[in-house]
């Protein structure tokens, strides 16, 4: 399901089934989703709301960066059931494009190398902790990236990453 294909609260409503039922309590990520997810909805709505409401919202952002370490902008592109695991360090560059139902842990940095070299990940990717997803790479669907891996080239869907620079594992059935 491509990131744009669902509006921000039905994006929201699918990120929010990901986390347990009192979450708003103690999960501060589900925090930074929510304001995330309002600047996306806010980025379709008619330009007079837009220019009204953005200054609120940019303190809204920047107060949810300071209290949970997490830096999602809101005109990088997540699908629906985003998960992200504690609160950050966590930083997601502008221009990442994000399937849908992905998982991040403490630490992951999904950032770009250059210009225009930003990552773009499949569905059902997990991230663990402290991984770094750098430059124009695609991460396939249902990939997996180990702790502490810093992935530079492209992970084949299905396949689990792992090391510094990331390699990829055989599969069992190999």
């Amino acid at each position: 399901m491509t990131p744009d294909a669902v509006s921000p609260l039905a994006a929201f409503r699918a990120d929010r089934a990901r986390y347990p039922r009192n979450a708003w309590f103690w999960e501060r990520s589900l925090w930074a989703i929510a304001v995330y997810r309002l600047g996306q909805a806010l980025r379709l709505a008619p330009r007079p709301v837009r220019l009204a409401l953005y200054p609120l919202y940019g303190a809204l952002a920047m107060l949810m960066q300071i209290v949970t370490n997490i830096e999602i902008p809101a005109s990088t592109s997540i699908g629906p059931g985003l998960r992200i695991h504690h609160a950050g360090p966590v930083v997601v560059h502008a221009g990442s494009r994000i399937g849908s139902h992905c998982t991040m842990n403490t630490g992951v940095v999904i950032g770009n190398k250059g210009p225009h070299e930003v990552p773009m990940r499949g569905d059902r990717v997990s991230l663990g902790t402290g991984a770094q997803v750098i430059g124009a790479v695609t991460v396939g669907d249902g990939a997996g990236i180990g702790a502490m891996t810093l992935v530079i080239h492209d992970v084949p869907a299905g396949a689990i990453a792992v090391g510094v620079p990331a390699r990829v594992l055989p599969s069992r059935s190999s």
